[in-house]
């Protein structure tokens, strides 16, 4: 089957229901908590479950002259009726080892009544009751479909439980919570519906659902009963009127009813209950939660998270729908052709932008999902943007694509280029774009425009490398400033301004140190995203974790938006801004050397890696600057502490306006055996900073590694042995 069948069963499912899932889960929560209160009432013997028969039975018969009748609830309270010495009345839960009275057996309140009336049958009697079972049913459905996205998302079942590519809160969550809650879910509408199946007979008549007289082993004739049953194991007992030996216990187990000999204790009939019956008393226990109450809480929760289900997958629609194509012109006239493959939507941001600038530029552009390709009789150029599903899979709208490809052949030569979205956690990183360029290139009527372009993350960032190759081709000025492919992000959390340091007419690099929440989790090398006129426009730092608060150092460029927002904040002023996590910038563990290459700017998540550098790694520094300066003394002074410490082992500088205009390129090739080592010996180099920097340090590495015979920089950036986090 299709994912597209799961997901739309699933949605369909859950649209219909949830309404009723959301008072089922809210009358759900107010009954399992009540069912956790019950269980710290004070009226369960101690060591309940090793008590028998044989012990509690002469105790009570010796306390009351006269006894009716013996319960034992689910909450193992025992309730005895029974004629006292006095000759009074008792009605009491007490304690089977004793028979001393506990108390009075507790009603439930007429709120609990109505919440239970209502969760089963929301006041609509018989009627209610199947409707509710028709609900369970369809939550049995919808947890299933669930399980099978959940699947499909994670390339089978041994991956399950393995780690989830956070896209946006609501995805990330519906994800995770789904994978945890699945179990408690599952049995809470499986008994649901079983409960409600059964209140109908629907498994056996009336009459077949009788107990049935079995015939007795020889053992169960001789041996007394009361010894080896545990009160525990009983839900009721009917204490005979007399002495008589021919009067007998009726004694209503979990699994049968019998009859036993008041005298010897041996047993005189056995009805065994249906297994209907049984599987029925069960379905009760698991889906209330009564018998236990750490269960009661884990179906409490569970309730909280169908709620919480209800919210997210809603907007998880809302967030699809909002990704909904708008054409302007027709696919039969359109000269530009935007092919769209999308699991989550999120690919038809990128797409939808690129057509409103296309569209403004006067040009006639359609767009569309990959599997509605078609033949475009004007069309000059193809671009397909797809993200990857599962193992190197289609994405769900676009699993007809290379079917429609074969059927389909345009007329006239038309350009096409490809660029891929995934996620580099996932070994099969645009796999499916790959398979997409491929196949296009083999079509008689396809003519490469560009090589495939991949995009890790979403990263507007790495997108805007494709929009510059494609626009300088077809000279279409479309915009390169990454935040014009970006949503601005809800929920940006606070940060306090702790210290700033002062520029000056020859320091124009100032060091900005803030205060992140408790709660928010960063690490030397992560981004921090700023939003400085609280508009669409985003600005990214890289971070330094230095002393559990967040360090940037930011150059002051004139008329910058990012920077002058920055420069003018003072400590104790709060900012609003998102930490984005970058793990492929993170301080490689296992590497026998790590060399950090930067500029002023650069520098600071190296400053926080240097820190944090516990283990004692063996670190080199190589940053470039323009002059000698107060912020570079500091520099200085830090390293120096942290050599000491063991948590460097140099610190490089290159002075560009001093007298001898030494750049890091020079430090580079002075120090060309220890990079040739480094590289060798599996070590890592780390560079952050300015993109004309990072050009030179590749083009200066590129040619020592050739001159030394050793592999290309393209082999060791494969090997992440060069890493980069350049602007």
């Amino acid at each position: 089957m299709t994912l597209s069948f799961w997901r739309y069963a699933h949605l369909a499912l859950a649209l219909f229901s949830s309404v009723f899932l959301l008072l089922a889960s809210v009358t759900g929560i107010i009954l399992a908590v009540d069912a956790v209160q019950e269980k710290t009432l004070p009226y369960k013997a101690e060591n309940f479950n090793k008590i028998t028969l044989g012990e509690t039975l002469p105790i009570l018969k010796k306390a009351y002259p006269e006894i009716t009748e013996l319960s034992v609830d689910y909450n193992q309270f025992v309730t005895l009726q029974a004629i006292d010495a006095d000759g009074n009345d008792v009605n009491a839960y007490i304690d089977p080892k004793t028979g001393k009275t506990l108390g009075t057996p507790i009603k439930k309140t007429e709120f609990i009544k109505w919440i239970t009336s209502f969760h089963r049958s929301l006041f609509l009697h018989e009627t209610g009751r199947f409707f509710v079972g028709v609900i369970s049913f369809f939550l049995l459905l919808i947890s299933i479909s669930g399980f099978v996205l959940v699947l499909k998302r994670q390339r089978g079942i041994r991956n399950f439980f393995s780690k989830i590519i956070k896209e946006y809160f609501a995805q990330y969550y519906h994800v995770l919570l789904g994978r945890l809650a699945l179990i408690p879910i599952l049995i809470i509408s499986f008994t649901g519906t079983y409960l409600s199946l059964e209140r109908f007979n629907f498994f056996m008549g009336e009459e077949k659902a009788k107990p049935v007289k079995t015939e007795l082993s020889a053992k169960a004739k001789t041996t007394s009963i009361f010894k080896t049953t545990l009160l525990s194991d009983v839900k009721k007992i009917e204490f005979p009127f007399t002495d008589d030996p021919e009067e007998y216990y009726i004694i209503e187990l979990k699994d049968r009813e019998v009859e036993v000999n008041q005298v010897t204790g041996t047993v005189i009939s056995e009805k065994l209950s249906p297994m209907t019956a049984q599987f029925g008393a069960l379905s009760l226990d698991l889906h209330t939660g009564r018998i236990n109450g750490i269960w009661a809480i884990i179906l409490a929760i569970a309730c909280l998270n169908i709620l919480f289900f209800i919210y997210s997958g809603f907007a998880i629609t809302l967030k699809r729908r909002a990704s909904r194509i708008k054409n302007k012109f027709k696919a039969s006239e359109s000269t530009f052709i935007l092919l769209v493959g999308s699991e989550n939507g999120s690919s038809f941001r990128f797409a939808n932008a690129i057509q409103k600038q296309l569209i403004s530029h006067g040009h006639k552009v359609f767009i569309s999902e990959l599997n509605k390709f078609t033949a475009y009789p004007k069309a000059e150029h193809i671009v397909v943007f797809t993200s990857t599903h599962g193992l190197g899979d289609a994405p769900s709208n676009g699993t007809q694509f290379k079917t429609l490809l074969e059927r389909q052949d345009q007329k006239q030569k038309i350009n096409f280029s490809v660029v891929g979205f995934g996620s580099k956690a996932y070994p099969d990183f645009c796999g499916f774009a790959i398979e997409i360029d491929q196949l296009l290139q083999n079509q008689t009527w396809a003519e490469r425009y560009l090589d495939l372009q991949t995009v890790n993350d979403k990263s507007a960032v790495e997108f805007v490398e494709w929009v510059k190759l494609w626009s300088a081709k077809t000279d279409i000025s479309l915009a390169t400033t990454p935040s014009l492919y970006n949503h601005v992000p809800k929920g940006l959390q606070k940060l306090m301004v702790l210290d700033k340091t002062p520029i000056s007419e020859t320091e124009h690099t100032f060091i900005l140190t803030l205060r992140a929440n408790s709660r928010a989790k960063f690490s030397s090398g992560d981004l921090l995203a700023i939003y400085p006129a609280n508009d669409s426009r985003e600005r990214l730092y890289s971070i330094g974790n230095h002393s559990g608060n967040i360090q940037l150092v930011v150059k002051l460029h004139p008329n910058g938006l990012g920077s002058g927002y920055l420069n003018n904040l003072e400590p104790g002023n709060t900012i609003k801004a998102r930490i984005i996590k970058n793990p492929s910038f993170h301080l490689p563990k296992k590497a026998s050397k790590v060399a950090f290459i930067s500029n002023g700017t650069g520098i600071a998540p190296f400053l926080g890696m240097i820190e944090q550098n516990k283990i004692k790694q063996e670190l080199h520094l190589y940053s470039g600057f323009r002059m000698e300066t107060p912020t570079l003394m500091a520099y200085k002074k830090f390293a120096s502490i942290m050599i000491q410490k063991e948590h460097l082992d140099n610190f490089h500088v290159a002075l560009s306006r001093e007298a001898e205009h030494i750049y890091v390129m020079d430090l580079i090739k002075r120090d060309v055996l220890f990079f040739a080592n480094l590289l060798k010996r599996d070590g890592v180099i780390m560079i952050c900073g300015s993109l004309a920097m990072q050009k030179d340090v590749e083009a200066i590495l590129s040619e020592l590694l050739l001159e030394k015979g050793l592999k290309t920089l393209e082999d060791y950036k494969a090997n992440k042995q060069f890493l980069t986090d350049c602007y």
